[in-house]
């Protein structure tokens, strides 16, 4: 009877020991499954990370290739695009208000702020700021004096290339052309005729 007993005790062990045994197999098993599906989860967001960074990088390169494409059009419809801004204003400003457009030659001169207006005259006021004279090869052919304003305005000053009449004339006399310039916007002008006048341009 003690034989039967001892045998059913020892069964009744090694039941239990291989239900415990298949438990941790399973549970093991489980946190395999689960670290797979964690791995693949994580190749897949990088993947998915990578693509997204391929797409923004081509669609970068897309656009600065567009970018490119569109200066080099602009270059080749642009005439003046090889022209100095500078010499680009002045044959405007002639083209608009110089007395004969088709010159010879134009002059151009920087005249520095408190240069007097008339050097001849000992009672003239000076200019205030720094301006452009510009003027033909003959006096027949004007002048223009102004300053620019830099948004596509200039301040024309009422003065001529040479000063005629009595001196002294008297500051009050060059104060009210320095008070009554005169703000015009500077037209566009033909590129053909702008050409033309800056490749005559002398710029002293």
């Amino acid at each position: 009877m003690k034989d039967i007993r001892m045998i059913l005790i020892i069964c009744f062990l090694l039941f239990v020991s291989a239900c415990q045994a298949s438990d941790d197999q399973e549970t093991q098993e489980k946190s395999s499954d689960d670290t797979e599906v964690l791995s693949d989860s994580a190749e897949e967001s990088e993947e998915v990370e990578q693509e997204v960074v391929n797409s923004s990088k081509t669609k970068e390169e897309n656009n600065t290739d567009t970018t490119d494409e569109n200066n080099e059009v602009v270059e080749r419809t642009d005439p003046l695009v090889d022209y100095p801004n500078e010499k680009v204003e002045f044959a405007r400003v002639w083209l608009q208000h110089g007395e004969l457009k088709d010159v010879d030659s134009l002059n151009v001169r920087h005249i520095p702020a408190g240069t007097p207006l008339n050097p001849n005259d000992e009672t003239s006021a000076s200019y205030p700021e720094d301006v452009i004279q510009l003027s033909g090869a003959r006096l027949v052919a004007g002048s223009v004096t102004y300053s620019g304003n830099g948004d596509g305005t200039i301040n024309i000053y009422n003065v001529p290339l040479r000063w005629d009449g009595q001196h002294p004339a008297g500051e009050e006399f060059y104060q009210e052309i320095i008070e009554n310039t005169e703000e015009i916007y500077v037209e566009v002008g033909d590129d053909q005729e702008i050409i033309e006048l800056i490749e005559v341009m002398n710029v002293q």
